[in-house]
Parts: C-alpha cells; structure tokens; sequence
C-alpha cells in the first residue's frame, strides 16, 4: 500500500514537473512570438514615417512651386497693370 502511494506521489511529482516545462517553454515561446511582433510593428513604424516624410516633403515641394508660380504671374500682372496706367497718362 505504501509503494503504490509512494509510486503514485512520484508519477504525480514528475506529471507536475513535466507539466511545468511544458509551461516554460509556452511562456518562452509567447515572449519570443510577442519580440518578434513588436520589432515588426516598429520596423513597420519606421517605413510608414519614412513614407509620410517623404509624402510631406514632395507636398512642400509642390506648394512652393505653386506659390513661386503664383507671385509670377502677379509680378506680371501688376507690371502689366502698370504699363497700362502708363499708357492712360
């Protein structure tokens, strides 16, 4: 009686044993899986701000030569303006 209990007590300790590696390697691999998903989500990060920036910047680009062509064509407005109240004279 006391073998078997004992027999059954030493399975039960290497079950919880064996169960409890089992539960470290899950834990590690979560944390492995959950590493790697937040290095993706900042590489992620990175190429969608690289993306904006550049986005930006061609968008400044346009808007300054929008607005140099607009102070143009008032440059030769008012000189065409001018010429014509020239004329009046």
């Amino acid at each position: 009686m006391r073998t078997s209990l004992i027999v059954t007590a030493a399975a039960a300790a290497l079950l919880l044993a064996a169960c409890s590696n089992k539960t470290q390697n899950e834990a590690a691999a979560t944390a492995d899986h959950a590493g790697a998903a937040t290095v993706s989500a900042a590489n992620d990060t990175a190429a969608n701000t690289q993306a904006a920036a550049a986005d930006a910047s061609a968008a400044a680009n346009q808007a300054a030569d929008s607005t140099a062509h607009a102070a143009g064509v008032a440059e030769r407005k008012a000189d065409a303006a001018a010429t014509a109240a020239a004329k009046q004279k």
